[in-house]
């Protein structure tokens, strides 16, 4: 089906082509520092068009990952989001077989923008129905690429908010605790402010013998949701570069 993927793959492409405006291409390239081509769409735009070809094109997996592969191909902003969003359309097509996939476009992306929804979205589903998935994250946390470290942990969002162990997340938290890489910080920090808001007493637990060691960011996304007397006690201890245990 390649050459049926370019053809669809080019239809998303020109209706995108055809609303975008050369002012909001010029804002999301800089807001992102790509160097990619943009059309100048909104990501609400780029959805419907997903939506619109999910609708005219029945896709089973080989032909969403052929379409996938095809848009992601061309250094377009706009078809590389659509190709994201169409993985994530498509939860029930997707196992532990596509994760090569899905880590290749991870490690393409360079940026928020894609890795977020890839690995809290995609990979997250992927390993909500198959736990076996995280020995591929215990890998992706020892990873070179920052990228595909912030991705082993983000990918942990869905299953803990549906309340799985903590402990996966934790254990790769604590051997990055210390980096110095905002986007890693900032990670750590989303995830346990996601378990603070159902299950603050183990985000404390674990914060309170570590305030020394986290960094500000990560500090003050953990501690948004646990009890204000918690949130200060830790607080009080990260700027005394002490535990709070």
């Amino acid at each position: 089906m390649a050459s049926d993927a370019a053809v669809v793959a080019d239809e998303i492409e020109s209706a995108l082509r055809a609303i975008g405006t050369p002012e909001r291409a010029e804002s999301e390239k800089r807001y992102l520092k790509s160097d990619l081509a943009f059309l100048g769409t909104t990501v609400g735009q780029i959805r419907a068009a997903a939506k619109d070809a999910r609708r005219r094109h029945d896709l089973d997996h080989d032909r969403l990952v052929e379409l996938v592969t095809v848009l992601w191909a061309e250094p377009v902003h706009e078809r590389r989001m659509a190709a994201v969003m169409l993985l994530d359309m498509h939860p029930k097509l997707l196992s532990a077989a596509d994760l090569p996939l899905v880590e290749r476009l991870i490690r393409e992306s360079r940026t928020w923008a894609y890795v977020d929804a890839l690995a809290g979205d995609i990979v997250g589903g992927i390993l909500t129905a198959d736990p076996g998935v995280e020995a591929t994250l215990d890998r992706w946390a020892a990873d070179a690429d920052f990228w595909v470290r912030r991705s082993s942990m983000l990918a942990e969002l869905r299953p803990l908010r549906a309340g799985a162990d903590l402990g996966p997340f934790i254990r790769r938290a604590d051997a990055m605790l210390e980096e110095k890489e905002f986007f890693i910080r900032k990670a750590i920090g989303w995830v346990l402010r996601e378990v603070g808001k159902r299950r603050p007493a183990e985000v404390v637990s674990w914060l309170a013998p570590r305030t020394r060691r986290a960094s500000g960011v990560t500090m003050r996304e953990a501690v948004r949701y646990v009890a204000p007397a918690d949130a200060e006690r830790l607080m009080v201890a990260y700027r005394e570069h002490r535990p709070a245990d």
